[in-house]
């Protein structure tokens, strides 16, 4: 499975607003997209259609006039990856099934492959993981591996 490059970049370019959106005052200040295209090399015109689609599911809010740009809508610690990953329309799946609940399958015969099970799995896990991640844990580097709380708590694991 890949995430493509809006995915990708629409989690860098929030995780640069949760950053650089710290301070001066509550709310923190606004942050031009400009400023995100130059520090995180990627195209303003590109980040200006991810971010209205982050704008309409309301993960951002933005500000006019002088010092205008971008504000996270909720905290960093509220707003999680796979949020974000959703709302600029990137599916979290691994199958190359067209719809993840279809009843039609991959295969020529609109059966589904002997792997589809094996790979919808990993695309939940892919989820699941994502759904665990906040943009704080991005900006503070704690994006490490998440463990079940029965293995972390040695339930059920072999000695």
């Amino acid at each position: 499975m890949r995430l493509s490059t809006k995915g990708r970049y629409a989690v860098m370019a929030m995780a640069d607003l949760a950053r650089n959106g710290q301070g001066e005052g509550a709310e923190g200040r606004a942050v031009s997209l400009a400023e995100i295209a130059t520090r995180q090399e990627i195209s303003l015109s590109y980040l200006e259609q991810l971010f209205a689609r982050l704008r309409k599911s309301g993960l951002v809010r933005s500000v006019r006039g002088p010092g205008g740009g971008y504000r996270l809508a909720k905290t960093a610690g509220e707003t999680v990856v796979s949020e974000i990953v959703l709302a600029v329309d990137e599916p979290i799946r691994a199958t190359r099934c067209a719809a993840h609940s279809s009843p039609r399958g991959c295969m020529m015969a609109g059966e589904r492959c002997i792997t589809h099970n094996l790979w919808e799995d990993l695309g939940d896990e892919i989820h699941r993981y994502l759904a665990s991640v906040s943009l704080e844990d991005v900006i503070m580097n704690r994006t490490g591996p998440r463990r079940p709380v029965a293995a972390a708590a040695g339930i059920g694991v072999a000695a």
